[in-house]
């Protein structure tokens, strides 16, 4: 039995089948399910209670000048550190605590020493923010390698080995497609790097509180929490090894991250120690509180547990979907099927439009989404907390309209 203790107004959550058998304690846990059914995690999820009131409670010392910005504020973002390591691996030390992922990715980008000829190993068709901090190092003469998958998202050890030659530098790749839900092998790839001396940069967005993705078998790791990890937009980690830290050079520089005792600036320049030598000022502290204690929701109640649910109600929502005729894209179950399940129809794409609207009519929270030929898709991201019985409600929204 799970056994996170999580206090939500007058009820506490002992274990994940409390919550999910106790409607009024799941409603008091997370506001958005009163009265939506939200299936959007994969775009910009609603935080938890324990979250609000973890913001709240900062807020309100801020109201009252209470804050102390020094010793006590240090160690208490290093508290954030350790929920970190305790979410992805690692040591306190190796995370740095920036959001969004396109920053911590821009970090890794600007912070190595290229030189012409260099090759960076990535993918086209991720999300812009894990394309663009490469693309840019075009202007330095690096070459960026673009992986070419049979199928959107499909990214197979394999295919990143085929694509990797004694120029390459670093790989650049996303732990699951936002759109197929292509869950990518971390192990798999991050011991094909080790193997061939190549470094390896993850963003790590779209799997961070939904499924295990360890921080261990990567170089660099960026993301925010404000998809699977619960927490608000812009509070983030950025993960760099220990091993790494000499090798990636900050490109941020300000009072917090160069030695400056007394904030009296020194003709130097000395990094502090671990991670935070790439947080160059003042944190955002509420948002950082607010996505600590939804990573402590989430790893109380255990990653493979909430995996395994959102494999189960992945399973539930494509046999429905099958049952409409619609085309389910992405693998459905197995290592490499994630909590995104994304589908079309072929014959009339404009039924796919039809479909979002007529739930989002009805309190269903999804994402509209298209690939790069256009083909529009209607994409479901439940989380742990969502049930079979929201599923089947759904379910009945998309019959009565014909579908």
């Amino acid at each position: 039995m799970d056994a996170a203790i999580i206090p939500v107004d007058s009820f506490v959550v002992t274990d994940l089948d409390t919550l999910l058998n106790d409607e009024n304690l799941r409603r008091a846990a997370f506001p958005a399910c009163r009265d939506r059914l939200f299936f959007a995690h994969a775009a910009v999820a609603p935080i938890p209670q324990v979250a609000v009131e973890a913001m709240d409670e900062f807020n309100r010392a801020s109201a009252t000048g209470e804050l102390d910005y020094g010793e006590v504020f240090l160690r208490r973002m290093d508290r954030v550190r350790g929920a970190a390591a305790r979410l992805f691996g690692g040591d306190d030390d190796e995370f740095a605590l920036l959001g969004p992922t396109s920053l911590g990715l821009s970090l890794v980008a600007n912070g190595l020493e290229w030189s012409e000829g260099d090759e960076v190993v990535t993918y086209l068709d991720d999300y812009p923010a894990n394309v663009y901090p490469w693309k840019q190092l075009e202007r330095l003469g690096v070459h960026v390698i673009y992986l070419r998958p049979a199928e959107t998202g499909a990214i197979t050890p394999e295919l990143v080995r085929a694509a990797i030659t004694p120029r390459t530098r670093l790989l650049a790749l996303a732990s699951c497609h936002f759109l197929t839900g292509y869950r990518l092998d971390v192990a798999a790839v991050g011991a094909l790097a080790r193997e061939l001396g190549v470094l390896f940069c993850l963003d790590a967005i779209q799997t961070a509180g939904a499924f295990p993705t360890p921080a261990s078998e990567v170089d660099f790791l960026s993301a925010d929490s404000h998809k699977w990890m619960l927490g608000p937009s812009s509070a983030g980690v950025v993960y760099v090894a220990k091993s790494r830290q000499e090798l990636l050079r900050p490109s941020l520089y300000g009072a917090w991250n160069v030695v400056s005792p007394n904030f009296i600036a020194r003709d130097g320049i000395t990094f502090e120690a671990g991670a935070r030598r790439y947080e160059p000022g003042v944190l955002n502290a509420s948002g950082l509180l607010g996505m600590e204690a939804s990573i402590d929701l989430l790893t109380g109640f255990g990653i493979d547990r909430i995996a395994g649910r959102l494999l189960e109600l992945k399973a539930h929502l494509c046999e429905g979907l099958d049952r409409f005729g619609l085309k389910v894209v992405g693998p459905r179950e197995g290592t490499a099927a994630s909590g995104i399940t994304s589908c079309t129809d072929p014959d009339r794409p404009d039924r796919i439009g039809e479909l979002y609207h007529r739930l989002h009519g009805t309190g269903v929270v999804t994402s509209f989404r298209h690939d790069r030929e256009g083909r529009p898709y209607l994409r479901f991201s439940p989380h742990f907390y969502n049930t079979h019985a929201e599923v089947e409600r759904i379910l009945e929204v998309m019959g009565e309209a014909g579908t």
